[in-house]
């Protein structure tokens, strides 16, 4: 199996039987990723450096405007899409077989993790796993050490709080915190010519 069929059945969110060709397929794909994420988190890099492993690492090019704090953690990388202007600190870890789209303007926080994968339930198939793709949407704030569950979308202008457990969307302007992250208040979002 390509990493092109991989990459189709997981955004379809179809089921993954562990040990299937599928499986053995993404075990491939963890393998070139942590060689990237090794490479790049292995002594000092430049920001164009940087930005050229992570390219690599994705698949695709990615905005001068992106920056990045190593050390950075993926699995899989090749289901990563950013926006411009995106910044993320040192420690993030990207579980990303599900998918997970960053929109403009995006700041990840020390230790973020997004995970798009769960596993089955029934303690018999505990080995399959169900991606959900997690989306960022524009000017979203995720605070030091949050994590974000598989299927959710944060909308423009959110903040997430430090610390906070993500599992169920997040609206536009929301500030949200604690296990499970709930909503603490709304901020204002002023609309821009751009928007």
């Amino acid at each position: 199996m390509e990493v092109s069929e991989m990459l189709e059945h997981l955004n379809r969110g179809e089921k993954i039987t562990g040990g299937s060709a599928l499986h053995q397929c993404m075990t491939r794909q963890a393998h070139v990723a942590l060689r990237l994420t090794a490479e790049l988190n292995s002594g000092y890099h430049t920001p164009e450096e940087i930005r050229q492993i992570f390219s690599e690492l994705i698949g695709k090019p990615v905005d001068e405007s992106f920056s990045m704090f190593p050390p950075f953690y993926t699995d899989c990388g090749r289901n990563i899409t950013v926006g411009k202007h995106v910044f993320f600190n040192s420690g993030c870890r990207l579980q990303d077989q599900g998918g997970i789209t960053i929109g403009d303007g995006c700041l990840l926080g020390h230790n973020v993790v997004l995970a798009t994968l769960n596993h089955e339930m029934d303690p018999s198939h505990r080995a399959d796993m169900i991606p959900a793709p997690i989306v960022i949407e524009k000017n979203v704030w995720i605070g030091a050490n949050a994590t974000v569950c598989p299927g959710v979308t944060i909308g423009d202008g959110a903040v997430v709080a430090a610390g906070a457990v993500v599992t169920r969307d997040v609206a536009p302007g929301s500030v949200v915190g604690g296990v499970p992250a709930r909503l603490i208040k709304t901020i204002p979002i002023e609309k821009t010519e751009a928007d």
